[in-house]
């Protein structure tokens, strides 16, 4: 094999690698008081992993009940559909 395609293999599987990681996003905690909104997340705006998708920023639809936010403490309660509690059979 030729040097030119060996790195150009290389440079795919490189690239290829840290578009999988960068993909796999798990915000970091805030340091405010907070709370797991689950319901409340429009489409690819969720900050949780859960059964039904594979990262963060994944969720399908609007309003999954599966997927959550993080929210300011005592603040889910006032929004439509907003539960602090994981819908049953929810892992």
């Amino acid at each position: 094999m030729s040097k030119t395609i060996e790195g150009a293999i290389a440079l795919a599987i490189s690239t290829l690698i840290a578009s999988q990681a960068g993909a796999q996003v798990h915000p970091e905690k805030p340091v405010y008081a907070y709370e797991k909104c689950y319901g409340v997340a429009k489409q690819a705006m969720n900050d949780c992993f859960f059964s039904g998708n594979s990262c963060a920023g994944t969720v399908a639809t609007d309003s999954d009940p599966g997927a959550w936010i993080y929210l300011p403490k005592g603040t889910c309660g006032k929004l439509a559909g907003g539960s602090t509690a994981p819908p049953k059979g929810a892992p």
